[in-house]
């Protein structure tokens, strides 16, 4: 569990440091694996999104990232339970009150680990389900139309996707002393269950409310709400899993359908239909006390508007943070948000504020608009994005939670954010990970073997590989390995585009009058192979092997110590800044020259393989930029 753990710790800090989709990939898959088990069973759930937003969103006249989004989301919530006692102590008494005090830090941190990384991570899977909806109106819109008038979508048959199937009923039977037929029911009731002491709802009309929202969004102000597809979606999902579980305990389940719930709050449910969010005299944000993983996802969630992608025609046009600096003061339990705008786009600032000033002293009706930037510019003790956010949760004195937010321009910096030629929307990465796993098992230890595998890799892959029965037989092997291998095949996959860029080739799925590569030269491999050797090596020192000669496989795993790593250099990866980094570097590309061919061919067979792969799943064709007319 140690090991697991570590490998969603790389994964987040890998993340961190890039903020891109591939990156995102692993903490979504670490969590899936550690949480919901093999990731296969539940993978179309976060790959849907992402082929979705990167397809189909620059038809939309709005909209920005919730893939990498939610990835930040959930980093931010953590850094939120870890850094600020009036949070985290919330969280323990709902969750713990009666346990011993000296057993509650560790089972609460576990506890929220798991669930709120279930609200954080998939609370955007709905969007699926939103933006063909949207998609019907930017039609319209265009000729900026009024959706009231104009043609709408719906959903229908939900009543079939919603029903509760008949395991999972008796388990929420009898731990709720309640019979649920469909979530809808299920959701209402406990979110009134909740809030009951706050707000006036009720459970039939809350029930009523929800099942209208897929069918009649024209109730809703004409709007799709994606939260109540993500909260529906997911209970499907976790149903499949859980359905024939004997082991799921009354406590699971109640947490889960808390993180469910607190989904389904997170857009326009609570802001409109609970909170008021619109009339001042009737507003009440949300407080901790009462749905701590709600409250949590709502803060965060509005939060995080920094480095998202913008893939709608007005977003792209629009003025975003692309960084964002948190200090937290544990003491007085304070959060001060410092978002950062490109200094490139100075002039566009300078020309908003000119008009703001104007419209401050009465010389413009209209008050001028910079999304977002304007949207943290002061009109008196606080910005419109602060005050948006105390209307949707409880930041007073009273609620130990309190924010500042500040704006400031920098240069963009894109040193780790892995920013290449080649694109993709890369969905097969498990699919590629599947594979570059079996390569290994194959029988490729004699140099006739090898030479075949080389000489037409197209051909061996289809008569070795292609095969739906091998398929099979390939992911039980892959769901056998440990969570930190199954990342290191992924990793291997991920690092082909920076491969590709370092000896001036891409891929893509665009027809270019350029030549199509086929085959990595021996100039190629020779660049190829101390890059994989060193990313390797990172992995390995992250995960905290050092060199050794073990005996035996058994003694390798135990002492987590391997013959290919750099004898008597254990620091060599205390990497701090750029001149770290570049030593590291230069001593792991030396390293693989002192390499047997045996070893050197780990390195750079997986990408020869990843020349068909990339071909079979993604549907790309790699280039060289050298054939350039």
């Amino acid at each position: 569990m140690d090991i697991e753990r570590l490998c969603l710790e790389n994964a987040l800090k890998r993340f961190l440091r890039s903020g891109s989709k591939p990156d995102a990939f692993d903490v979504y898959f670490c969590y899936m694996e550690m949480f919901f088990g093999v990731y296969k069973d539940i993978r179309r759930i976060i790959e849907m999104l992402s082929e979705f937003e990167t397809n189909g969103s620059s038809l939309l006249m709005k909209h920005r990232d919730h893939y990498s989004h939610s990835v930040y989301v959930f980093a931010l919530g953590l850094a939120i339970y870890d850094t600020t006692p009036s949070f985290r102590n919330t969280y323990k008494n709902f969750y713990f009150k009666d346990y011993d005090k000296a057993d509650i830090d560790k089972k609460a941190a576990a506890h929220f680990l798991e669930f709120w990384g279930m609200t954080s991570l998939f609370h955007d899977i709905g969007y699926p389900f939103e933006l063909p909806f949207e998609q019907m109106e930017s039609y319209f819109e265009v000729k900026g139309q009024k959706r009231k008038n104009n043609p709408f979508l719906a959903v229908i048959g939900m009543d079939k996707y919603t029903k509760i199937d008949n395991n999972i009923r008796e388990i929420l039977k009898k731990e709720y002393e309640k019979d649920f037929s469909d979530t809808d029911e299920l959701f209402a009731y406990d979110i009134v269950k909740k809030f009951k002491s706050e707000y006036h709802i009720t459970v039939d009309a809350l029930s009523v409310f929800l099942s209208s929202k897929p069918s009649n969004p024209d109730r809703f102000n004409y709007y799709m709400d994606h939260a109540y597809f993500s909260a529906t979606v997911l209970f499907k999902e976790l149903s499949g899993i859980s359905g024939n579980n004997s082991i799921l305990t009354a406590e699971k389940i109640r947490c889960q359908v808390d993180a469910l719930t607190a989904i389904l709050l997170h857009n326009s449910l609570y802001k409109f239909l609970i909170a008021s969010y619109k009339d001042e005299s009737i507003n009440k944000p949300l407080k901790a006390q009462l749905h701590p993983l709600a409250y949590l996802l709502m803060i965060c969630d509005e939060l995080q508007c920094w480095d998202r992608t913008s893939y709608g025609r007005n977003s792209r046009s629009e003025l975003h943070p692309h960084d964002c600096k948190f200090e937290f003061d544990d003491n007085d339990n304070i959060i001060k948000a410092t978002y950062y705008y490109d200094s490139a786009e100075l002039n566009k600032i300078k020309y908003f504020e000119e008009e703001f000033e104007k419209w401050q002293n009465g010389g413009s009706r209209s008050k001028p608009e910079l999304k977002a930037y304007s949207s943290m510019v002061k009109t008196g003790d606080d910005c419109d994005f602060l005050a948006d956010i105390a209307k949707i949760v409880d930041v007073s004195d009273e609620s130990g939670i309190q924010l500042v937010i500040e704006k400031d321009c920098c240069e963009v910096q894109r040193g780790d954010k892995k920013t290449f030629l080649s694109s993709s929307n890369f969905l097969h990465l498990y699919d590629f990970a599947v594979i570059l796993n079996e390569m290994y098992n194959l029988n490729l230890s004699n140099d006739r073997e090898k030479e075949e595998a080389l000489n037409d890799f197209s051909e061996y892959f289809r008569k070795k590989i292609m095969s739906d029965e091998k398929l099979e037989k390939m992911e039980e092997n892959f769901a056998a390995l440990s969570l930190e291998y199954k990342i290191s095949n992924i990793g291997q996959a991920k690092a082909f585009a920076e491969y590709l860029d370092k000896i001036n080739c891409m891929y893509t799925d665009k027809p270019v009058d350029l030549k199509m590569l086929d085959k990595f030269s021996e100039d190629d491999l020779a660049v190829i192979g101390p890059l994989e050797h060193g990313r390797w090596l990172t992995e390995h020192y992250e995960m905290g092997w050092r060199y050794g000669s073990p005996a035996y496989k058994k003694e390798r795993e135990q002492k987590r110590i391997h013959k290919d790593m750099i004898k008597g250099e254990d620091d060599i990866y205390n990497i701090t800044n750029e001149a770290d980094k570049e030593r590291f570097c230069k001593t792991a590309a030396q390293h693989y020259k002192e390499l047997g061919k045996d070893e050197q061919d780990k390195d750079t067979m997986p990408m020869t393989y990843m020349l068909e792969l990339i071909k079979e799943y993604d549907g790309l064709r790699i280039y060289s930029l050298n054939s350039r007319k």
